[in-house]
Order: C-alpha cells, then structure tokens, then sequence
C-alpha cells in the first residue's frame, strides 16, 4: 500500500494520487456488499413538493390516521359497530390510495404489494369481523358455530 500523495489541480483543487476530484467513478448497478442505509420504498417520495407545508406533504397518511381517529371517535362515543367499519374502510382507502397513486409519502412503508396485502387484509378483517360481532350479527356463519362448540366442548 502506497501513501497518499497531494498534488495541485489546475484548477487550484488537490488531487489525490493524480485524480482529478472533477471526476467521479461510475456508479455500479451491482449490489453493494456491505448495506449502509435502507432503500426508501417505492411510492415513498413526498406527494407533493417541498415548498407546501409538512401536511400537505402527507396527505394521503393522515387521511388514513384521521378516519382511524373518526372511527375510534365513534367506537368511544358508544356505536361500536359503526366505529370499526369507519376504521376498516379508511384502511382500504389506504390500499388504494398506495396502489392508485404514484407517490404516497410515509403512507409507503414497504414495498407496494406488501403494503397492498396489509392494509387490504387488516381493513377488509375489520369490517368483516364488525358485521359478526354480538348482539344482532349482520352476518351468520353457521360452520363457525360448530367450529366454537367443537373448540369449546370437554368431552
């Protein structure tokens, strides 16, 4: 290993072992082996740009914390029911604001199918959890019935 030698750039900058610090290397498309940070996801940009206030930025995530705040609002006030659909449909909304629009903010926190998948399955478990919940179920699967009897039984 050889040290280090500096010398002057025409341009009045130093050079180092002769390169020009006007140069870069070329970028690899290669992966590097060492990670030092972590990708931002894709979609994970600001939605709009920088010169709008931080709110405006992420819109698209505090619609989505705003109705969860609506529908736990509601939950709390006492129409449980009605709460957790308010909750479950702005978690869809979710799912397709991140699978419609190019650009979503930190609505993006993984990748777009895995995010699809997530939001998508917690919002459509909720709503579907709140039309079978007790007293007067919307919805009646009879198989769970024998399911819980089965779980349930001690004989």
């Amino acid at each position: 290993m050889g040290a280090q030698t500096s010398q002057e750039a025409p341009d009045g900058g130093a050079r180092v072992n002769g390169a020009d610090p006007g140069l870069r290397k070329a970028r690899s498309s290669r992966f590097p082996e060492i990670t030092r940070d972590t990708a931002r996801p894709e979609g994970g940009g600001r939605v709009v740009g920088g010169e709008h206030s931080a709110p405006a930025r992420q819109w698209p995530l505090l619609t989505v914390l705003g109705g969860v705040g609506l529908g736990l609002a509601i939950t709390a006030a006492g129409s449980f029911r009605t709460g957790l659909i308010v909750i479950g449909v702005f978690m869809l909304l979710g799912a397709v604001m991140r699978w419609l629009l190019p650009s979503v903010g930190m609505l993006a926190v993984r990748s777009r199918f895995t995010d699809l998948l997530t939001y998508g399955t917690v919002g459509g478990a909720i709503i579907l959890l709140s039309l079978m919940v007790e007293p007067n179920p919307i919805l009646h699967f009879p198989f769970l019935d024998s399911i819980v009897r089965y779980a349930v039984s001690r004989d």
